[in-house]
C-alpha cells in the first residue's frame, strides 16, 4: 500500500543520501477564470494594418495589396503583428514584395509588448477578488514601401 505523502518531497540519489529538500507547493482551491484583455494598439493610422490569425489571409493580404495601389493613398504601409500572428504578418509582407517583382522595400522592426490579464474567481461568492496578471509577448512592425526614384 503507498503511503501517505507529505508536505516535503526528498530527492534522493542512487546510493539513497538524501540530496534536497522542496516543499510541495499547494494550489488555492478557487478556481479562476482567465480573461484576456486587449493589447494596447499603436495609434491607428491609415496606412497602419494590424494582422490577427481571425481573419482569413487572402483578406489580409488584398486589403494591404488595395491600400498600395491606390493613387490617392500612401506610398508605404506599416503591418503590425503580435504573438502568433507575426508569422503571418511576415508572410503578407513577404507576398506584397514579390508580386511586385521587388518594386517593394521592407524595413522590420520587433518589440516586446507588455500585456494584461484580468483572473476573475469561478464563484463570486468564494473570497477571491479579481486579480491581474502581466506577461510580455512578441511583436513585430514591417514598414512596407515604395523606394523614392533617384
Amino acid at each position: 500500500m503507498a503511503e501517505p505523502r507529505s508536505p516535503v518531497s526528498v530527492a534522493q540519489n542512487p546510493s539513497g543520501v538524501s540530496l534536497t529538500e522542496t516543499p510541495v507547493v499547494e494550489m488555492d482551491p478557487v478556481e479562476y477564470t482567465l480573461r484576456k484583455r486587449l493589447p494596447r494598439k499603436l495609434p491607428k493610422r491609415r496606412n497602419d494594418v494590424y494582422v490577427n490569425m481571425k481573419t482569413d489571409f487572402k483578406a489580409q493580404l488584398s486589403r494591404c495589396q488595395k491600400l498600395l495601389d491606390s493613387s490617392t493613398g500612401p506610398r508605404e504601409i506599416c503591418i503590425h503583428g503580435l504573438g502568433l500572428a507575426i508569422n503571418r504578418a511576415i508572410n503578407i509582407a513577404l507576398q506584397l514584395q514579390a508580386s511586385s517583382q521587388g518594386a517593394l522595400q521592407l524595413a522590420a522592426n520587433t518589440s516586446t509588448v507588455e500585456l494584461v490579464d484580468d483572473l476573475e474567481p469561478e464563484d463570486p461568492d468564494e473570497a477571491g477578488e479579481p486579480l491581474t496578471r502581466t506577461r510580455n509577448n512578441s511583436a513585430i512592425h514591417i514598414k512596407v514601401f515604395y523606394p523614392d526614384p533617384q
